[in-house]
């Protein structure tokens, strides 16, 4: 870099700054409508090997009053030159101002200039990315490669532009990249120049309109595997290129997942009765990405394990595969081709695309239960909504920080549970006509949830009541808790109903908060069983039974609603006593009602005990352990040793013979419901509560794994794959220090990712004092990505033997956690570092550290404020469960004794 220009350059940032703080103050929000964006031409030189990239951005826009100034989005790019210009006139300078770290920056035109398009021109150069945003480098097998991922607010970090959603525009793109290099980008590449030094600029055909953080661009020497094109449909009338990306060598395993995508796309078209819109179809498999998945249109980039599988991938990743592919691919109308206009309607992509996955993956492939795994995801949403800190799905955004923290369970499992609840009650049908009228009418523009809404509700027959109760559930915080009891007096049967807001003890003040619940009631009586619904959409209402008075009953049919329930106590233990013959969806309904009971105080120990016996011999994974958290919690926060014994006998009893029926190793022809039992049997029993026997046959195999292959290299193939994170965990926790040089050794020559992944979290599991410390510094080291860091550190706190130790390092290392982790986690971080955490002191500790750095740390304070409320939780039901119930419980197994 020429040394002059650069000190020139910043002296030039320096009165920038000061400039644009003192002319006016720079929008933390929108930005304002002085102008937009009608086009970018945009043109990147890319090194991977160098430490950065240069280039020009043009940028056509609509100026819409007169203005001395416009403010855009600009984050930590070194801008050389800016000039203006009108349609007619000639180039003219104008200064950039950033202000401070702020992201925004005014381009400052010297005069005031009328309403008008003009053309900005900007020279600028950056530095690659180090934490997996904007345009950033990470490395595969010792080799460089440069990726973007600009949403949701990094485009800015990439190319000076108008970074929000509700700006779609087209782009052209090109390319100036080394010789022996790949780059792809969300269109077709179009021509190609040759350049000095061999270097090569390829251009790229014109986008459909895109919002800035849907463009997508790749460079490196990647293997490129072309698939047969996607047949045409009734939708499309010409079969779309198809092709996959991977790191260099890696191309053979990506065979599985271009299989399994002609029919999601096809089965997409075919639901919304509208044709994929981008003109090809690239997947790319990312060395290190922040995220598992983004959708940019034409080249959706994942997380490399999720694309590269091979005989050896566990089955719970082929399956996570799928579902990804599906959830990428279904932003292609949501979101992609309909974009929500302010980041307060992100659930109109997240969520949509989370339902859309689930329902293509059911009818695709229903043996993967993809029914089960959604109320699961609802079930998890609704703890995380039962906080008094939640907020609202469409929550108001102010600024970075809580566009941020809008991607989360709330977002996806809310979003998605409150779809597929609307959609029982409206009709398949008219849900889906609904929704290809919603597609149809905003392509290529923008959208919110009231242009949804008022689709969903002219394709049914529900009126405006449809609309109120959707909203209910949209625009205010919160889970309803329904309470029933059924009274069968006077020979008709009635359920009694009042409706509330959600809270565990301890948590927030109840509030006068009703929603307009869908609300099913499954009754039985003898061998037969009937389901009745009505809206329930005042505080207190009546439901009178057809049938006569039932034996039992489950009010949440189908588990299908976005709602908890508390039953009368007889109604509960009716309801347990048939827990085992209800379906496998019913029995995760059933599950729920026994945790929102404990939470609450109105189940104890014991009843959660005899609900997971229930559960124990059920037919799904999912029912089967399904109460595993309370397992864990109760084993953690209320067992002395001699309760953890007993359980730990119980729990055996309970799992054991069937592990022993499966065997530890994968079996000819054996099914992936099959692979995945064992999975989660093996985890349960040698991880949470520390089977001796099972965890001397898993350690057995972890011992031929570093036995290793005679080269130097531990031998993977001598272990289960599909138990392998299980199995060098277990390795590391009894054998320490051998283990792990073991595996920081091998880390430093393996580039597969989901053999990193096992690795790096077995590393955390150790609760040795010494190599515990040794594995934190690790973690923040350059061996391990910059992905890879958070996941290290969680594993440790999740072992309550680690936790004082972590905290106080963390306190230390706090600066280095931040800077090797992506910027989504760090609203994560509080929760992160107070998982397991049980007493108001720790809650006090947890919110003096991070309020601290709340204003920084982006998204960090309303993390903290949930770490603190969950902590607070947690000591409250420690307070009201005690340990009383659970030496009562120990008790009766010891009369029973071991047939008990």
């Amino acid at each position: 870099m020429n040394v002059v220009r650069w000190l020139v350059g910043l002296l030039f940032f320096a009165c920038g700054a000061a400039i644009a703080a003192g002319t006016a103050a720079p929008p933390s929000g929108k930005l304002p409508d002085t102008a937009e964006p009608l086009q970018y031409a945009l043109t990147f030189r890319v090194d991977p090997a160098a430490d950065g990239f240069s280039a020009t951005a043009d940028i056509r826009i609509a100026l819409k009053r007169p203005a001395e100034r416009i403010w855009l989005h600009a984050r930590e790019l070194q801008v050389e030159r800016v000039e203006w210009r009108t349609a007619a006139g000639r180039a003219q300078p104008a200064r950039f101002l950033p202000a401070q770290d702020s992201g925004v920056a005014a381009v400052e035109f010297g005069e005031t200039v009328p309403a008008q398009e003009l053309q900005l021109h900007f020279v600028y150069r950056a530095r690659y990315d180090s934490r997996l945003e904007g345009l950033y480098r990470t490395r595969r097998d010792g080799q460089p490669y440069v990726v973007t991922q600009m949403e949701p607010v990094s485009a800015r970090r990439a190319f000076p532009g108008f970074d929000e959603p509700r700006f779609k525009t087209p782009f052209d793109l090109q390319l100036e990249i080394p010789a022996g290099l790949q780059a792809v980008a969300n269109t077709a590449q179009s021509a190609e120049q040759p350049l000095a030094g061999g270097w090569r600029r390829l251009t790229f055909r014109t986008t459909p309109k895109l919002p800035t953080y849907l463009l997508a661009f790749a460079v490196g020497p990647w293997d490129l595997v072309e698939a047969a094109p996607i047949t045409a449909t009734a939708w499309r009338r010409q079969p779309l290129p198809l092709r996959a990306i991977a790191p260099r060598g890696q191309g053979p395993r990506l065979a599985e997942a271009l299989a399994a995508t002609p029919a999601i796309v096809t089965a997409l078209e075919d639901y919304f009765g509208y044709a994929y819109a981008f003109g090809k179809l690239d997947l790319l498999a990312a060395p290190d990405f922040s995220a598992g998945a983004m959708e940019n249109p034409g080249l959706v980039i994942f997380r490399e394990s999720l694309l590269l599988l091979d005989a050896n991938s566990p089955a719970q990743l082929r399956r996570a595969s799928f579902e990804v592919n599906a959830h990428e691919l279904a932003h292609q109308w949501f979101g992609d081709t309909v974009t929500m206009p302010w980041w307060d309607d992100l659930w109109l992509n997240e969520a949509f695309a989370t339902w859309m996955e689930r329902r293509i993956t059911q009818t695709l492939r229903p043996a993967q239960r993809a029914d089960l795994r959604s109320i699961v995801a609802t079930q998890q949403a609704m703890a995380a909504d039962s906080l008094a800190s939640a907020r609202r799905v469409r929550q108001p955004i102010r600024d970075n920080g809580d566009i941020e923290g809008a991607f989360d369970s709330l977002t996806y499992g809310k979003g998605a549970a409150v779809l597929g609840m609307f959609e029982a009650w409206l009709g398949e049908q008219p849900f889906r006509d609904g929704l290809r009228r919603y597609v149809r009418e905003h392509a290529f523009a923008s959208a919110t949830s009231d242009d949804l809404i008022a689709a969903l509700q002219s394709a049914g027959d529900k009126g405006a009541s449809f609309g109120r109760a959707m909203r209910s559930f949209l625009d205010q915080p919160g889970v309803p808790l329904v309470h029933s009891e059924l009274d069968c007096a006077g020979g008709k049967a009635r359920l009694r109903l009042r409706q509330q807001r959600y809270f565990p003890l301890g948590g927030g003040t109840v509030a006068a908060q009703t929603w307009g619940i869908p609300f099913c009631v499954h009754r039985g009586k003898g061998a037969t069983s009937t389901t009745q619904c009505q809206l329930l959409d005042r505080a207190e209402a009546e439901m009178v039974l057809d049938g006569g008075c039932p034996d039992w009953y489950l009010p949440n049919a189908q588990a299908r609603g976005y709602y908890r329930v508390a039953l009368a106590a007889a109604d509960r233990a009716a309801l347990t006593r048939v827990a085992a013959s209800l379906n496998d969806r019913e029995q995760l309904a059933f599950a729920d009602a026994i945790k929102a009971g404990f939470e609450r105080g109105e189940v104890d120990v014991a009843g959660v005990l005899e609900a997971i016996g229930q559960l124990a011999g059920a037919r799904t994974r999912e029912a089967a352990f399904a109460l595993n958290a309370e397992l864990v919690w109760i084993r953690t926060h209320l067992a002395d040793e001699a309760a953890r014994a007993a359980i730990g006998t119980y729990i055996e009893r309970l799992y054991l013979p069937r592990l022993q029926t499966l065997g530890y190793l994968r079996r000819a022809g054996e099914s992936e419901d099959a692979a995945l039992l064992r999975a989660d049997l093996v985890e349960l029993l040698a991880r949470k509560v520390d089977s001796p026997t099972v965890r001397a046959a898993v350690l057995a195999q972890g011992k031929a794994v570093l036995a290793g292959d005679g080269k130097g290299r531990l031998r993977f193939a001598a272990a289960n794959y599909d138990l392998l994170g299980t199995v060098l965990a277990v390795t590391v926790q009894e054998l320490g220090a051998p283990a792990v040089d073991a595996l920081i050794a091998e880390l430093a020559h393996t580039g597969d990712a989901n053999l990193r992944l096992s690795m790096v979290m077995a590393l955390g599991a150790s609760a040795d004092p010494a190599q515990a410390e040794r594995v934190r510094e690790f973690a923040i080291g350059d061996a391990v990505q910059v992905g890879e860091t958070a996941r290290v550190l969680g594993v440790q706190q999740y072992d309550s033997r680690n936790r004082a130790a972590l905290w106080s390092w963390f306190q230390r290392r706090y600066a280095a956690v931040v800077a090797h982790t992506p910027v989504f986690v760090h609203g994560r971080l509080p929760e992160l570092v107070a998982e397991g955490w049980c007493t108001r002191e720790q809650a006090r500790q947890v919110a003096r550290f991070f309020a601290r750095d709340a204003a920084q740390v982006e998204g960090s304070a309303q993390g903290l404020l949930r770490a603190e409320e969950a902590i607070n939780l947690c000591a409250a039901r420690r307070e009201k469960h005690g340990a009383t119930a659970l030496q009562r419980w120990v008790a009766l197994q010891r009369a029973a004794g071991p047939a008990g």
